[in-house]
């Protein structure tokens, strides 16, 4: 697309209710263009945001959705060729454009732009720094694939010179494969991990890599990466880098380091070093390893970009997290039940560690849903079973839409519960196909000072709120 917009054109966003391109539909509506979008299923929190905004939203895709021929459409990475929409865009010539291609036309435009990618603790990091950077003053544009909750959106059109994006690995559309993050004309890039993921487009561990390299090469040689040093994968990606390449983490090679000192009340407290010299103490409202080194990341960046320790401390003392990241939902009888979006096994592991730190003594379970296009497949399977397996109760849900994957490649949740059992001898998982039938279970068999941990990258039929209401309603 070369030609501008007015005020006031017509975009249609096709598959508008993701995160992500529900957030487009608010920052192009912010910016004064007139949004519709279309998707197969709309549900909320982001039917709800949709409606507030005003924006219509057309249920299932067809060609009649576009009889008031648009002036540009954006057209989901879901989204098929065959969709109706799409060929009705394509056969009328019809302005096109994908995600990303949006958001570095609408959102980065001429600034510079600091994008945080990995495998792991991308919305974390990239919402935490696009709070440290407010905070400082820096007021930058930001565009995050959660909901921030320091902010009232995932997305900031600011004055600054910095635009903070949260860059994805997964491809682009149909008509581009190519990661979504190599639209992202980065400066800056924080490198937080590198494992196999997203089964369902790439082939094995190299070929992602190779997605990695291709962005760390659009790098100038004015900007810098930060590369967490815990990761083999990503060491060997920043090799080739063309700029100042800055390490973070335990591993080797040295450079900023944190001394973890303590985990109370919610918070974690930790010594940020730089090749062994400390900038003093953070406490920051967030548990878990994993992410005192998301903020290792964010730290050694804003330092390099000259914010003083002091303003880093107390920005980072004031950060509230990202919804569904060990997110409270709420307490019953004593019994807490924690939402959060871990899918990967390292993920899976992590959380349940941080959860249990933070609940010292406290029976916690973990109830895990497999919905990612990785975690369908037999790829983690054993990895699963010993991530899981840290946990004193785990209830493994059915494989989502498993019609989908064929029955040779598809994940076994039965043979994932027999193995956390031979593995721990107290039969403490179980395998419960049916989502609906997993709140009964639960507040069945739980007890007050139980902390229950459900993790799925989906809605999981809303189990979160349902094992709340089960438990009341079984009188805790």
């Amino acid at each position: 697309m070369s030609r501008e917009l007015s005020p006031g054109a017509h975009i249609h966003l096709i598959a508008i209710s993701g995160v992500g391109m529900a957030s487009l539909a608010g920052l192009l509506k912010s910016q004064g263009y007139r949004i519709s979008g279309s998707d197969q299923n709309t549900y909320p929190p982001m039917s709800i945001y949709l409606e507030r905004l005003g924006i219509p939203v057309y249920a299932g895709y067809s060609e009649r959705h576009l009889v008031e021929t648009p002036d540009l459409v954006v057209i989901g990475n879901a989204v098929s060729r065959e969709n109706p929409e799409a060929q009705a865009a394509l056969s009328r010539g019809i302005p096109y454009l994908s995600f990303p291609q949006a958001l570095g036309k609408f959102l980065i435009g001429p600034k510079r732009s600091i994008v945080v990618v990995g495998t792991h603790g991308k919305t974390t990091t990239t919402a935490l720094l696009a709070w440290v950077l407010s905070c400082a003053g820096a007021d930058p544009s930001f565009f995050v694939g959660g909901v921030p909750l320091n902010f009232a959106t995932g997305f900031q059109q600011g004055l600054g010179d910095w635009v903070v994006l949260e860059g994805d690995e997964y491809d682009s559309a149909f008509f581009d494969k190519g990661p979504k993050f190599l639209h992202y004309r980065p400066h800056l890039v924080i490198l937080t991990s590198v494992e196999f993921d997203h089964a369902d487009i790439y082939r094995d561990l190299e070929h992602l890599k190779d997605s990695f390299c291709r962005l760390v090469e659009l790098i100038p040689t004015q900007g810098a990466l930060w590369v967490c040093n815990e990761y083999e994968a990503a060491r060997e990606v920043c090799r080739q880098a063309p700029c100042r390449v800055i390490f973070y983490g335990e591993g080797e090679p040295k450079g900023w380091e944190a001394k973890v000192l303590r985990a109370e009340r919610g918070k974690t407290y930790f010594e940020p070093r730089y090749h062994g010299k400390s900038d003093g103490t953070v406490a920051m409202p967030l548990l878990g390893r994993h992410n005192v080194t998301n903020a290792l990341a964010v730290y050694a960046l804003c330092r390099d970009l000259g914010i003083n320790a002091k303003d880093l401390h107390d920005a980072m003392a004031s950060f509230s997290g990202v919804k569904r990241r060990q997110e409270i939902k709420g307490t019953v009888g004593g019994i807490t039940v924690i939402d959060d979006f871990a899918h990967h096994p390292t993920a899976v592991r992590e959380t349940i560690g941080a959860v249990r730190s933070g609940y010292p003594g406290q029976r916690l379970w973990a109830i895990f849903e497999p919905r990612s296009n990785t975690s369908r497949r037999r790829i983690f399977q054993r990895e699963f079973s010993f991530a899981l397996s840290d946990a004193d109760r785990v209830v493994v849900a059915g494989v989502y839409q498993p019609e989908r994957i064929p029955e040779g490649e598809r994940l076994s949740p039965a043979a994932i519960v027999d193995e956390i059992n031979r593995l721990a001898s107290d039969h403490r998982a179980v395998f419960i196909e049916r989502a609906s039938e997993i709140p009964d279970y639960v507040a069945g068999h739980a007890r007050a000072g139980d902390v229950i941990l459900v993790m799925s990258n989906g809605s999981f039929d809303g189990v979160q709120e349902k094992i709340l209401i089960e438990l009341q309603r079984k009188g805790f």
